[in-house]
């Protein structure tokens, strides 16, 4: 299978060990309980517990935490993490973006990588 970052759309990958298609998402997500004290650090710490706990890629910045997986893993894991917080009852917020890339993998960091490049000048 060849890869287009310009293309419209890609060939799915199907996943050899389940036959089911591999829908390779990107995701930001940011959880935080609604009307908790103004620190929510020690709160949002937990979601991101959940988050690392779960294998997938990660990395947490300022304001998101990004995951990278199978959509339905990632779907799971951001659920995940906003029960271990409204399971304690808090009313919570969550905020997602997510990038859904059939065929690509390892785009928590390649996107990044690109812009690099194209900052640079290697890019042409």
């Amino acid at each position: 299978m060849s890869l287009d970052r310009n293309a419209e759309r890609q060939e799915v990958p199907v996943d050899p060990a389940t036959g089911k298609p591999y829908i390779n998402t990107l995701a930001a997500v940011a959880i935080s309980p609604a009307g908790a004290s103004p620190e929510k650090s020690t709160y949002v710490s937990q979601a991101v517990d959940v988050i690392r706990q779960s294998g997938l890629p990660n990395e947490t910045n300022a304001m998101f935490t990004n995951i990278e997986g199978d959509i339905d893993d990632v779907l799971k894991v951001i659920r995940d993490a906003t029960m271990k917080l409204a399971g304690q009852g808090y009313r919570t917020d969550v905020v997602i973006r997510l990038d859904i890339r059939p065929g690509f993998e390892g785009q928590i960091h390649a996107k990044q990588e690109l812009v690099d490049e194209i900052l640079s000048g290697d890019q042409q």
